[in-house]
């Protein structure tokens, strides 16, 4: 009887376990590569208007964010910050895979679980990657001088949307 019970418990809890991890939600394999889906971002900004291109990072986080924007593009008005960043708001949390990183120009940060910034310059601190902005509409690639100049020098308006 002790012995029906150890296998009946045993079975229970691998099939608990097969359950919980098939309701994750988006996953690399769901979609392909995390890296090749990659995401819009509308710059406003003094400098005119700019369309991004940018690949997520391999993250919880990014998985979040990428829901989020499936759900609907979403708008950050994003002030700039240290003359090496534009930050604002994202409205809601996303969960946090913070590790010590130093930034460099394009990369897209979760800062705090809740805002989103966009480094033109480097920083080092305990961040989330969110993605990378690896080119414009108009070139393959995009440099540190490029990308500051489309933030410009004021406040910007980013509108991120899933790229088809």
């Amino acid at each position: 009887m002790k012995k029906i019970f150890i296998v009946l418990m045993s079975i229970f809890l691998l099939a608990s376990t097969a359950c919980a991890n098939g309701s994750r939600g988006i996953k690399s394999s769901d979609k392909g590569e995390l890296s090749d889906m990659k995401i819009s971002i509308q710059i406003t900004s003094d400098s005119g208007s700019h369309t991004l291109a940018a690949t997520l990072a391999d993250n919880s986080s990014a998985i979040a964010f990428y829901e989020l924007l499936e759900k609907g593009h979403v708008t950050i008005k994003m002030t700039d910050y240290g003359n090496f960043e534009k930050v604002g708001p994202l409205g809601t949390k996303l969960p946090r895979n913070d590790t010590q990183i130093t930034t460099q120009a394009g990369d897209i940060i979760l800062y705090q679980g809740n805002q989103i910034t966009i480094y033109y310059d480097t920083n080092s601190w305990n961040f989330t990657r969110l993605g990378k902005v690896v080119s414009t509409s108009s070139t393959t690639t995009i440099t540190q001088a490029e990308l500051k100049k489309i933030l410009g020098k004021g406040d910007v308006t980013a509108v991120f949307s899933v790229m088809e």
